[in-house]
């Protein structure tokens, strides 16, 4: 195992350093992990604080407190901006009149707009502020406003983090919706679970262009879901996921892998499947050294 150990800790260095030896922004993904997660309370904060996300809370909370209707309100782009983010649908801020009918659903009836979009955010959202029955009551409640504005500074806070360390949001977003999961189809509907589970089982991005039902049998057939009711597990996918993602985006990870691969005896993958080959093996070799699942 020492051997292993240091093999990884060798290829992690290479991989994240530029030709001088020194430390590209993308450092090791791992440490950054443990980073976001012991400072991210404090960081929240400081987001939260950012002008420009100050400015978008105050008048996220001044049209609340004035709104006469839900209908009103998500007429607003700030707040529309502001809830769809916190919710995790912030790509979804341009499609307003579906956002502003999503929201606007009565989820205790199944075939609202809520309930039949593939994304369960949506539902989610729409059953927590519950706008059909409630109207403004809960979100002009101070501790949901509070939760929101939390929420839309740690989305961006999160989104942060990828400019240093790619695919650092998503494995934040993993880890804290992992013991959620019921079902493929909810991997599948949610744009962060999906890239997490399929770079950390090496499935091809490409296969969203078959049927749909090839994506579900790609996934069920190397996982079993259940297990991400274990913590243990979850942060060990995670930190799988982590390791595949940095290595398939790392400049020249091709010549790079090849490289060290031959330094240890590693024979070299084939121009047709090197990157898969290649991140797979040096992922396999870092997460064995760490005790993490192969």
């Amino acid at each position: 195992m020492s051997d292993i150990l240091s093999i990884s800790n060798n290829l992690l260095s290479t991989i994240y350093s530029t030709s001088d030896g020194t430390s590209t922004v993308s450092s090791d993904p791992l440490g950054a992990l443990a980073a976001a997660e012991a400072n991210s309370t404090k960081d929240i904060a400081q987001t939260e604080a950012q002008p420009q996300v100050a400015r978008d809370l105050a008048t996220f909370r001044a049209a609340v407190a004035s709104a006469k209707t839900p209908e009103a309100l998500l007429q607003n782009p700030t707040v529309l901006k502001v809830l769809l983010t916190a919710n995790g649908l912030g790509d979804q801020t341009s499609y307003t009149a579906l956002a502003q009918k999503a929201l606007l659903s009565n989820t205790n009836d199944s075939a609202s707009l809520a309930d039949q979009l593939p994304n369960t955010a949506w539902k989610t959202a729409a059953a927590t502020l519950d706008f059909a029955n409630s109207g403004l009551s809960v979100i002009q409640n101070t501790s949901v406003l509070d939760t929101i504005a939390s929420g839309y500074a740690e989305v961006l806070w999160r989104q942060s983090l990828d400019t240093t360390t790619p695919g650092l949001s998503n494995a934040l977003t993993f880890r804290s919706e992992a013991s959620t999961v019921t079902s493929v189809d909810q991997i599948l509907a949610d744009p962060a679970l999906r890239s997490v589970v399929l770079t950390a089982l090496g499935i091809p991005a490409i296969i969203a262009e078959q049927d749909i039902g090839a994506e579900e049998t790609a996934i069920s057939s190397r996982l079993d879901i259940t297990q991400f009711k274990d913590p243990k597990f979850v942060e060990q996918f995670a930190q799988r996921y982590l390791i595949q993602n940095n290595i398939a985006n790392a400049d020249s990870a091709t010549n790079t892998t090849n490289s060290v691969l031959s330094s240890y005896g590693f024979a070299q993958a084939s121009s047709s499947d090197s990157a898969a080959s290649e991140s797979n093996t040096l992922a396999s070799l870092v997460v064995q050294s760490q005790g993490l699942i192969v």
